[in-house]
């Protein structure tokens, strides 16, 4: 499977969890390493649109391209399986004990969940402390622009 993670080109080939251990995010607590990553192109841009302000156009970005083998299972959550407030702004503290327990169990290295900003589509959380996720490889990285139009209104 391939996966896209958009990051600040010194940390492109950074797959180690250690921004969103430092700064927690939906499906994490500050304190959990995660590698956060979109099924598509579009949905890495949508995810980082909504957490830059207005007026503010992300500059020195990379499109990170990379393959989870086959041979990696991968736990998925359902939005059904969420509850009711998993999309709230700020984010639920319950999304956070998701991917939190996720990572503490060690029993899969990879986890399907819904994104809060685009319905329909998937993020993949990579717990870098699972053995597997050594099998997970950046395979391709280019530079980034971002459309303005995204950012200023």
């Amino acid at each position: 499977m391939i996966v896209y993670r958009l990051a600040r080109a010194q940390f492109a080939g950074d797959l180690s969890g250690k921004g969103a251990e430092k700064a927690g995010g939906r499906w994490n607590s500050k304190g959990t390493a995660m590698v956060y990553t979109s099924e598509t192109r579009a949905l890495c841009t949508a995810e980082i649109a909504v957490h830059t302000p207005l007026g503010n156009v992300p500059l020195d970005y990379v499109l990170v391209t990379i393959t989870i083998p086959d041979t990696v299972a991968v736990k998925e959550i359902l939005p059904g399986e969420l509850p009711e407030n998993w999309r709230s702004i700020p984010h639920s503290h319950a999304t956070q004990l998701t991917g939190d327990t996720f990572a503490e169990k060690q029993e899969y290295a990879v986890m399907k969940v819904p994104s809060a900003v685009v319905q329909g589509e998937y993020n993949y959380l990579i717990n870098p402390s699972h053995p597997d996720s050594r099998q997970v490889t950046v395979i391709h990285s280019e530079p980034f622009t971002f459309d303005e139009r995204l950012f200023i209104r």
